[in-house]
């Protein structure tokens, strides 16, 4: 009887040669798959969680621009003065300034003027108001008290100063004089303005009626 020759078997550690270099190649790692960045921690000193930038900022963002050569940085100066200084001999007029009021509102209209110069960098010191009708009531409430403590506040010289046009000739100089046209006889008002300027080493301003302003002070303004 023949023999039938087996099949030869073939075992799992008799492989050949690309399954063993297969397995001896190392499998690749993998890498990463992107994804979104958490959120970057809080700085220390600012409790809770880290704010995000608003996307708005990001959207108005401008390009900065570079400065060109050896240019010179522009830095803030004070504020600049309402009308430029007289000299030091008196030779230069002080700047005269309208403010078209009645009689009844000249006072207001004065009050605004002075919170405008205050405003523009005035030292209170040097703001001086005159009227020529009924006292501002500062006037009345300090003249209550006499006047040597009344004109003893204008010779400190350390806050606006507030007079009658009748007691102009006693007030000293100031860089800022206000006129308030709030009433009074033609004759009080007539003197009123150019003592006053007289009294303005820098400023005048006028509260009351422009044609009748002009024609007392002789020249328009």
């Amino acid at each position: 009887m023949p023999l039938i020759p087996e099949e030869p078997q073939i075992h799992e550690s008799a492989q050949g040669p690309r399954a063993a270099s297969a397995n001896s190649r190392t499998a690749p790692t993998p890498r990463p798959v992107p994804g979104p960045r958490p959120a970057a921690p809080s700085r220390p000193g600012r409790p809770g969680p880290a704010r995000p930038m608003p996307p708005a900022q990001r959207a108005t963002r401008e390009p900065a621009v570079k400065p060109g050569p050896q240019a010179p940085a522009v830095k803030p100066g004070p504020a600049a003065p309402v009308a430029p200084e007289a000299s030091a001999d008196g030779a230069a007029a002080p700047q005269i300034q309208l403010i078209p009021a009645s009689a009844d509102g000249a006072l207001d209209a004065a009050e605004e003027a002075v919170d405008l110069l205050l405003d523009s960098g005035r030292a209170p010191g040097d703001v001086l108001v005159v009227t020529t009708g009924e006292l501002h009531p500062w006037a009345a409430h300090e003249l209550s008290f006499g006047e040597d403590a009344y004109w003893a506040q204008h010779e400190a010289g350390d806050d606006v100063f507030y007079a009658d046009a009748a007691a102009l000739s006693r007030a000293t100089a100031r860089p800022a004089v206000v006129v308030a046209l709030n009433g009074g006889s033609e004759e009080v008002e007539v003197a009123a303005l150019p003592a006053a300027l007289g009294r303005a080493s820098a400023l005048l301003i006028v509260c009351g009626d422009p044609q009748r302003i002009n024609a007392m002070l002789g020249a328009s303004v």
